[in-house]
């Protein structure tokens, strides 16, 4: 049958499953780019970023070969992403891998060495790279979801970093459909990930227009009753009185109880420098300050959630003000006359609360009266989530949609409930779906006919995020409610303005993409190696390219040389660029060498020193390798004798104090295990920690290194740290010749493991002693009954030694 104008033409490709992707101009115009650049891809919510993705990734597959690894934030975005692409695909299903923190390190190891594409987290990827159990460099092509993340320490930066470093044919691609609030934004995100194109596409075009529809956002007020005021005016005045303490330490300008975030942190800072400089007041008012925070979140809720959620939030604060070691913040918070008296409002309560109303009234029109079928309910508390989801229940069929994470009266759902719930509300098996920001970025929910936000969301990135679950192919509906003279209100303006301002400066952005890279400060074009500004602008003769050329240079150009445009997907006579970036191989590297040059570092971390940059800075040097276990004994082990419990000064001081183990009991088990312990005591201000006489501290510093054997090290911070335990590491198995061995594992010792403790434990005597002693005589027993003269002929055992541990074995027990 003869095609029509009607029927809907599909991209070709021998990687894809024939006509199963629409054929849509501005996902091949993106395409085409992302192929040859690393690209930042900008493209509204619900328009098809993660098809730009797949056609990169099928082309890259088929021309170059490798693997392809892409990244998104959130384990039901991984799942949802690879379902897409094992349908999309001609791939065996096997070779398209899913790896989150739920598959286990060893099998991801396992795993990745057979697959193609690898659909992960990043914190799992950033894990096994510290770790050494996977390699980037045959990886030819990665994409990283909803890239407007890769700020601060998240882990896409280190990816990027070591992608760019690692990769013989890189490719990166960034996918977001709100990257920044401003251009200083837009352009950290190019930076941290290496990327020099950015790509546009707004719903002006008119490639992309067809494919979308109007989204009229409407605003309902919402009026509090007089009970709902005077429960929050209540808490208030609490808020008041506290403030003026504040007031009177100095710290606090104004007792008004709409304060803003700024200056309570202000505040905060200026408690931590009285208690720096050992001034008791800040230790009153930083507890103080903690109350005022506990307060400002009951207000938030009954102003902007519901009576429910309070109720839901005054049990756990009078539970956690019951517990053992409860603060004083708790335990005054919840005794104070005024607020019991707001609690018990809130439990009387028994009217419906205004915005439970709204929300019933806009679903019945929805699903009733204009014939809808599905609808989302986005709110920030996870107790309006709850609550609100059992009230609709009482009129729709509806469930709700939360996090992994437990808390206090309320199970987060794990992976597998999340996509069942998902799989259910996309086959029309219920109508409601309630959900925190959990399903906000990016995940594929299908089309609805409203979406309606219990509260404004006072961030541009969210907002347009969940804009984006509706009028993706029909005219769609968007409500936000609204409590009016509530902090509602002004989450509303900032929202309004932050929108405004992304959709100027993604315009703006549009046009000064061809001139991003000079924008790109010089660390950026050191990371990607792109040594001609503007190079891709010039006329390349590709007959002197080498297509089949593979280099181990940093260079985040050298995988897309020679590569030509998008000819498969492309429409015809597209413009996509041909540009030779090769790059050059000249470059010097600033490499460390505590050691022998060829010989490698190992370096065992426990994975949770992760949250440290330790690991992964020691990571990025090609002499070490580090491998991350969960240790039983201390933090790092550096050799078969050298291992490092590393400590803050504050953790220090509060494992003095409290805490579940004490950093004597963490050090005598590194002291029965290695001989070398070491306690890394990090950062300034030891003496100016909470509560402490500095001569109680000086005491345990004392006791650590006269009793337990223990080395004590001060570094002034984590990066001090990382290059002491660097040159500690290359010392010992470069210098010393030692290898590494983790030992000490809880539950596990051997025979010869539990002989040296048993001789240990005479008269203190140590691992180092207890081991020459075995090997003198043999046995334990051996040991018990050798004479003074006979122990003296055992390796560091003299005569007040040998004095000791005769007296030890040989003296009458007294009781």
């Amino acid at each position: 049958m003869a095609t029509t104008d009607e029927e809907i033409a599909s991209i070709e490709h021998p990687l894809l499953e024939p006509d199963f992707l629409e054929r849509r101009l501005y996902q091949l115009k993106l395409a085409g780019t992302a192929a040859n650049h690393h690209t930042l891809v900008c493209l509204p919510t619900g328009l098809g970023k993660t098809t730009v993705s797949l056609l990169v990734t099928a082309r890259r597959l088929e021309e170059v070969g490798g693997k392809s690894l892409m990244l998104a934030p959130t384990k039901p975005l991984v799942q949802q992403h690879a379902d897409f692409y094992r349908e999309a695909l001609q791939l065996p299903d096997e070779e398209i891998v899913v790896f989150t923190g739920d598959v286990s390190p060893d099998d991801r190891a396992e795993m990745w060495e057979s697959a193609t594409i690898v659909m992960a987290t990043p914190q799992v990827i950033e894990n096994d790279l510290v770790g050494s159990r996977i390699s980037l460099a045959d990886v030819t092509h990665i994409t990283f979801d909803e890239c407007h993340r890769a700020t601060g320490d998240y882990a896409y930066n280190y990816i990027a970093e070591r992608y760019h470093a690692d990769a013989k044919q890189p490719l990166v691609t960034g996918m977001s459909a709100s990257p920044g609030g401003d251009e200083e934004a837009i352009l950290e995100v190019c930076e941290n990930l290496g990327l020099d194109e950015v790509e546009v596409m707004t719903e002006e075009d008119a490639d992309v227009e067809e494919f979308t529809h109007d989204t009229e956002v409407e605003w309902e007020r919402i009026d509090l009753p007089d009970e709902v005021l005077e429960i929050r005016d209540a808490l208030n005045e609490v808020i008041k009185e506290r403030l003026e303490k504040l007031k009177e330490l100095g710290v606090a300008s104004s007792t008004q109880p709409d304060q803003s975030q700024k200056d309570l942190n202000r505040m905060r800072a200026e408690l931590q420098e009285l208690i720096n400089n050992d001034q008791s007041e800040g230790f009153e008012g930083m507890s103080i300050h903690a109350e005022v925070m506990k307060l400002r979140q009951a207000v938030t809720l009954v102003e902007t959630q519901s009576v429910e959620a309070l109720c839901r939030y005054f049990d756990r604060q009078r539970n956690q003000a019951r517990s053992s070691g409860a603060s004083k913040a708790s335990q005054r918070m919840v005794s104070d006359p005024r607020v019991r008296e707001a609690m018990r409002k809130a439990e009387s309560f028994d009217e419906i609360h205004p915005k439970y109303s709204k929300t019933r009234m806009l679903l019945a029109e929805t699903l009733g009266l204009e014939g809808g079928e599905r609808v989302i309910v986005f709110t920030e508390s996870r107790d309006t989530a709850e609550a609100l989801t059992e009230f609709l229940c009482e009129s729709f069929d509806a469930k709700r949609f939360v996090g992994q994470g437990d808390r206090e009266g309320s199970d987060g759902m794990t992976q597998k409930q999340q996509q069942e719930v998902l799989d259910e509300f996309r086959a029309g098996e219920f109508e409601v779906l309630v959900s925190t920001s959990v399903a906000e970025e990016g995940l594929d929910v299908p089309e609805v006919d409203l979406v309606l936000f219990y509260e404004p969301v006072p961030t541009a990135i969210r907002s347009i995020q969940r804009k984006g679950r509706t009028g993706r192919q029909s005219e769609g509906r968007v409500v936000v409610l609204m409590a009016e003279d509530t902090r509602d209100e002004a989450y509303f303006w900032i929202s309004r303005r932050r929108e405004k301002e992304m959709e100027s400066e993604l315009r703006e952005l549009k046009g000064m993409a061809d001139d991003l890279a000079a924008e790109l400060d010089d660390s950026q074009q050191s990371l990607a190696d792109f040594e001609a500004a503007g190079e891709s602008e010039a006329e390349v003769d590709d007959s002197e390219a080498d297509p089949d050329a593979v280099g181990g240079s940093s260079s985040g150009s050298e995988g897309v040389a020679g590569q030509p445009g998008l000819q498969e997907f492309g429409p015809e006579n597209s413009e996509a660029s041909n540009g030779d970036d090769a790059g050059d191989d000249s470059d010097e590297v600033e490499t460390h060498e505590p050691h022998a040059e060829g010989e490698t570092v190992a370096v065992v971390a426990d994975q949770r020193e992760m949250d440290a940059n330790i690991a992964r800075d020691l990571s990025r040097r090609e002499e070490y390798e580090i491998s991350l276990e969960t240790l039983d004994v201390g933090d790092y082990v550096l050799s078969d004798r050298v291992v490092v419990e590393r400590k803050s000064v504050a953790d220090f001081v509060d494992s003095l104090v409290g805490g579940d183990r004490s950093v004597f009991e963490q050090v005598g088990a590194m002291a029965r295990h290695y001989s070398r312990p070491i306690v890394v005591v990090e950062g300034e201000g030891l003496y100016e920690q909470r509560d402490v006489h500095p001569n109680a501290i000086r005491g345990a510093l004392s006791s650590l290194a006269v009793d337990f054997g223990a080395s004590v090290l001060r570094t002034e911070s984590e990066d001090d740290t990382t290059e002491l335990l660097a040159v500690i590491a290359g010392r010992e198995q470069s210098t010393a010749d030692r290898e590494v061995s983790v030992h000490g594992e809880k539950g596990t010792k051997t025979l010869s493991e539990q002989q040296e403790y048993v001789v240990a434990s005479i008269a203190e005597i140590g691992p180092v002693t207890a081991r020459s002693l075995l090997e003198e005589f043999g046995t334990v027993e051996g040991v018990m009954i050798a004479t003074e003269d006979e122990l003296q002929d055992a390796d560091g055992v003299g005569t007040v030694t040998a004095e000791r541990i005769r007296e030890v074995i040989g003296s009458d027990y007294t009781g």
